[in-house]
């Protein structure tokens, strides 16, 4: 059974289905204490799932 191509989708067409990032992600995404914080709350997660498993 063949399958047919898919034609040339151009990025950030709305057929392309990916949302592009608006201004505030943007930001989030570029800025340093946000990404600091963000680090240091998966890592509290991370460290409170693995003493929980530990009894």
């Amino acid at each position: 059974m063949a399958t047919e191509h898919v034609s040339h989708i151009k990025p950030y067409s709305p057929q392309f289905g990916v949302m592009i990032p608006l201004g505030f992600q943007k930001f989030l995404r570029t800025c340093v204490i946000y990404q600091l914080f963000r680090f240091i709350a998966i890592n509290i997660r991370m460290t409170v799932l693995i003493l929980k498993s530990h009894h």
